[in-house]
């Protein structure tokens, strides 16, 4: 059987070959080329600039990585932003726990329409829930101009290391900036790539957060289609990561009984324990 196959940047010298079994959406936006595709042993598939984003066999492994911990992590979470999350996954994870409103601030308007029709399957609709405000804007002119505060916010963004558009939200004058929209109670998350190849960006991120929140610390998990372990980062003020232990985490998703398919307390304290992997070379 012949296979067709896309090579998914790991590094800047390495590659994951993946078979691509047939394409459905090709298209340059106007910030970055867009494929949705169904990839084999992958499924239904978004690649933004040549990097896999989302695919429907691994996603859970990243959203719920992503949001569940901080939105656990806070008491009582009513009002969410994410920014970045185009296509709706982080959105629909949110969206699971009980919530007063959520806005999400994607700067790319055709991106978002694709993933409403495409990715319908992954997202469960969640772009088009009346919950949501959808804020087609950059995510640095939208800080800049919001005066609302929110409880949490996730910023689910392209990786430092990938397109142009999402690297400036991983500054520390971002960081300073996107603080006056939260509370002194507030938590913030964002992804912050792989800590194993791109050792020096993952740095400078987590030291731009530092600079910024008194609580701050790493955590990672293991992504197939990405190729490697990613990185994620928590920042508040107030809540101490560490505080978010077995105990209290059983009882919270035991009261709010959110369906999930990988974050649970198992899952959870080994993404704790186990620690950024760093380059040895």
């Amino acid at each position: 059987m012949h296979i067709d196959y896309f090579y998914q940047p790991v590094s800047s010298i390495t590659k994951l070959a993946v078979g691509m079994k047939s394409v459905k959406v090709d298209k340059r936006t106007r910030f970055q080329h867009v494929i949705i595709a169904e990839l084999y042993e992958y499924g239904l598939s978004l690649i933004l600039d040549d990097l896999i984003q989302v695919t429907k066999a691994d996603e859970a492994y990243y959203h719920e990585a992503l949001v569940h911990p901080a939105l656990f992590l806070h008491e009582k979470p009513d009002k969410v932003l994410i920014i970045g999350g185009g296509d709706g996954c982080a959105a629909r994870e949110v969206l699971k726990h009980d919530i007063e409103s959520l806005k999400l601030v994607d700067i790319d308007g055709e991106l978002v329409e694709l993933c409403k029709t495409y990715l319908k399957e992954i997202n469960q609709g969640s772009l088009e829930n009346k919950k949501l405000e959808l804020v087609i804007a950059d995510g640095k002119e939208f800080v800049n101009k919001e005066r609302e505060l929110f409880d949490c916010i996730i910023l689910d963004l392209t990786d430092p290391f990938g397109a142009e558009i999402g690297r400036e939200l991983y500054s520390s004058l971002f960081y300073s900036k996107i603080k006056r929209l939260l509370h002194e109670n507030s938590v913030l998350v964002t992804q912050a790539g792989t800590a194993f190849y791109y050792s020096k960006v993952f740095d400078e991120v987590y030291g731009n957060l530092a600079k910024n929140f008194k609580h701050v610390f790493s955590y990672e998990n293991w992504i197939p289609s990405f190729g490697y372990s990613c990185c994620f980062i928590l920042a508040s003020d107030k809540y101490d990561p560490l505080l978010l232990n077995r105990e209290k985490l059983e009882k919270v998703m035991e009261r709010k009984n959110i369906p999930l398919k990988f974050y649970n307390p198992n899952t959870h304290e080994a993404m704790f324990k186990k620690g950024i992997t760093r380059m040895l070379v």
